[in-house]
């Protein structure tokens, strides 16, 4: 049985981002310090932590001095070195686990593992030529999506194939191979799941959510998603098996596509916090972040459960923090920032998040509705 982290205890974080940000917070309010690993100066999450260690993933002497500052460990996204993981291993406990973190690095390996756990997923193929590409696409037909193994996110290291003609060019550009190849799901809409688990095997699963994507980058997301209860229920038990085969000690987010017959398949894992969660910090007696932060320190788990629907908004970039002095001064709206410089393109800068009581989260739903009363496109 795992020993609770005792009051005043400091969580070593890896990664500065927004995430962390928010778990960083919602440790505090559970009376944990937390002290952040990255590379970045004036990072998201350090503007909130109590200590920062600022050094390369990779980097044992930067590694070491971070361990020697913190009790626990966890990671706040995966682009970090799984290596870097197994050395803080070696010093402090690390949670979720390093090998749970090579899982959910590598599609290859993701998709395997999802498949041995019994979960359906979209057909998929290793690529590693040309040749290979070819026969691959033939399997598995057109329009079908090839990815990068490693380092994708938010649409970045993958192509949409629609035809033979495409293979050579979208093959030339990805890398590093072997690639992955994935059959075209044609879904009725995407949804996640997010589930913490204890070192116990006690776990809590939120409600299914839909999630809404411009750019390939999440747009909105609603609570709960608006499919069968027999669907909802169905996912929140992958998601639960699907912790427990990887003996999570943490948060996971389970993201799946319901298809037009209501099947459901996973499209990835996300072992930490995630995006489509943040509606949980309004919602929800526990947000995401505390239940992970419960989860990495040994406290009980409370039920995953929601006191209103929501709806929660991204703002990406310079045009939609344009709406933020508005967002403001709208009754209703709930503004989250994270406190980023630089409103590039493509870069989610804050989130906006608005409640309705229980039953009450309209069908159709769209971002005009999400920001009411404001005026956007």
């Amino acid at each position: 049985m795992m020993t609770p982290l005792a009051p005043n205890a400091t969580i070593g974080i890896v990664g500065g981002g927004q995430l962390g940000r928010m778990s960083a917070m919602a440790a505090a309010r559970l009376g944990y310090r937390c002290h952040i690993l990255t590379p970045e100066a004036d990072s998201p999450a350090a503007q909130v932590a109590a200590g920062v260690t600022r050094g390369a993933y990779e980097d044992p002497e930067v590694l070491r001095r971070f361990a020697a500052a913190v009790d626990v460990i966890t990671f706040e996204f995966e682009n970090v070195s799984a290596e870097g993981l197994d050395l803080l291993a070696s010093l402090r406990p690390v949670r979720p686990s390093p090998a749970v973190l090579r899982i959910s690095q590598d599609r290859l390996a993701e998709k395997s593992f999802l498949n041995a756990a019994g979960a359906a997923t979209a057909p998929w193929r290793m690529v590693e030529s040309l040749a290979a590409l070819e026969a691959a696409a033939a399997a598995l037909g057109f329009p079908c999506v090839l990815k990068t193994t490693r380092l994708g996110y938010d649409g970045k290291g993958q192509a949409l194939l629609r035809g033979p003609d495409d293979l050579p060019a979208a093959f030339a550009l990805l890398a590093p191979k072997p690639l992955i190849l994935e059959g075209f799901v044609d879904f009725a809409c995407e949804i996640s799941v997010l589930v913490a688990r204890g070192a116990d095997g006690r776990d809590a699963a939120f409600d299914a959510v839909e999630n809404r994507h411009r750019d390939h980058i999440l747009d909105l997301t609603l609570a709960p998603a608006q499919i069968p209860e027999a669907t909802a229920a169905a996912a929140q038990a992958i998601a639960r098996e699907v912790a427990a085969a990887l003996d999570l000690i943490g948060l996971l987010a389970v993201e799946m596509f319901v298809d037009r017959d209501g099947a459901l398949r996973v499209n990835e894992i996300a072992p930490r916090p995630h995006n489509s969660g943040h509606w949980t910090i309004d919602a929800c007696p526990a947000s995401q972040f505390e239940m992970h932060i419960r989860a990495v320190a040994g406290l009980p788990l409370p039920p995953a459960v929601r006191h209103a629907d929501a709806a929660m908004k991204n703002l990406v970039g310079a045009a939609e923090m344009a709406l933020w002095p508005d967002i403001l001064a709208t009754p209703g709206l709930i503004p989250h920032l994270y406190g980023k410089r630089e409103a590039r393109p493509g870069r989610k800068m804050g989130h906006v998040t608005r409640l309705f009581p229980l039953g009450g989260l309209p069908g159709r739903f769209s971002i005009q509705d999400a920001l009411a009363p404001l005026e956007i496109s």
